[in-house]
């Protein structure tokens, strides 16, 4: 089978990762790093004489050798950039965020989707082999009905000069809820609160609630202040509870049979049925042997195969726009005071 001539556009901080990875990914051929300083293109490309450095990506989306594009540019770029190269015919996987606001996102979308190219976000913690299990178990029923989403994201990181903390890190933790909840439960509406104790001029610290269908609530609690470093997610079911430790590679995911059981009084006896009893569930816990694959070498198979394959990938264009949509909501929460505010239904559809 004919590999998909791909251009990485970007050679910063990220550029350099897609390169490695493309070269490393059966489906792919790496024809070009794309970059304004052509110079810093040669020396991430360093040994892959095979591969050409250009500062022109006029010239670059004119080639028909290549089929597909990986952005890796400022979030303010990527408009103009995936929306030439989804003009030019060319398949395109982007950094998170797919845009600078929901706007923007929607025309992107659209621009793809009219013409039957794939669109594919590059939310790299989908991909892990932690996050693939909690989504076969969650979306397998493994922890019955999801009661709960608890997140916490936080280090002493470095404060953007352009987005607050909600921006920069929420997103992977709203792509990871957006890839394992079950068909039927959605985001409905959402309320953000912040601090700025630095005078950074934006918040540094946030906390984010998310109301779901069925009851359930999410919560994401981001930060760049903590002097320790935290990245764990739990997700409670009726059946199981499952706690995702990023930071502890020898137990990623611990699935515990414990919870409460709650029965109504028609479940009762009559002489107990003027009240509910509530019990708790005390069983085993078990941790899933994983096998550790960098997570982007999943993501350049993913986009591969949804180009050859001629379907969706996991994290598409749509997804991307679900996550611009809480982040818009977060916003406009955060400036009113942290009121609730309603997602765009025909978003998160």
């Amino acid at each position: 089978m004919e590999r998909i001539g791909l251009a990485v556009i970007g050679a910063g901080y990220w550029g350099p990762n897609l390169v490695r990875n493309a070269q490393a990914t059966p489906g792919l051929r790496l024809e070009y790093l794309c970059d304004l300083d052509v110079s810093r293109a040669r020396r991430v490309l360093g040994d892959y004489s095979t591969v050409r450095a250009s500062a022109s990506l006029d010239e670059v989306l004119a080639d028909p050798a290549v089929h597909a594009v990986a952005i890796a540019t400022p979030a303010g770029t990527h408009l103009k950039v995936a929306l030439a190269a989804l003009e030019a015919g060319k398949h395109v996987l982007v950094e998170k965020p797919l845009a600078a606001n929901l706007a923007e996102g929607r025309q992107l979308v659209e621009a793809a989707e009219s013409r039957g190219l794939v669109l594919m976000l590059d939310h790299t913690y989908c991909y892990t082999p932690a996050v693939r299990h909690l989504r076969e178990l969650v979306r397998g029923g493994e922890l019955g009905d999801i009661q709960y989403l608890d997140s916490v994201r936080i280090n002493l990181g470095l404060v953007q000069p352009d987005v607050d903390v909600l921006w920069d890190l929420a997103p992977h933790d709203l792509s990871v809820f957006g890839a394992i909840l079950p068909d039927g439960v959605e985001p409905l509406e959402v309320a953000a609160h912040g601090s700025d104790p630095i005078g950074a001029g934006r918040a540094c610290v946030a906390h984010l609630t998310i109301r779901l269908t069925g009851g359930a609530m999410a919560h994401v609690h981001v930060n760049w202040l903590s002097p320790t470093k935290i990245r764990t997610m739990v997700i409670g079911g009726s059946a199981r509870t499952v706690v995702w430790d990023d930071l502890n590679p020898s137990q990623r995911l611990s699935i515990y049979d414990r919870g409460v059981d709650r029965s109504t009084p028609a479940d009762l006896g009559e002489e107990k049925r003027e009240q509910a009893i509530i019990s708790y569930r005390v069983g085993d816990m078990v941790a899933p042997a994983l096998t550790e694959r960098e997570a982007l070498r999943a993501v350049m198979a993913e986009f591969a195969d949804s180009i050859t394959e001629g379907r969706r990938p996991l994290t598409d264009g749509r997804s991307g726009l679900r996550v611009l949509a809480l982040l818009e909501a977060a916003s406009e929460s955060l400036a009113a005071g942290g009121t609730f505010v309603p997602l765009k239904t025909e978003v998160m559809a």
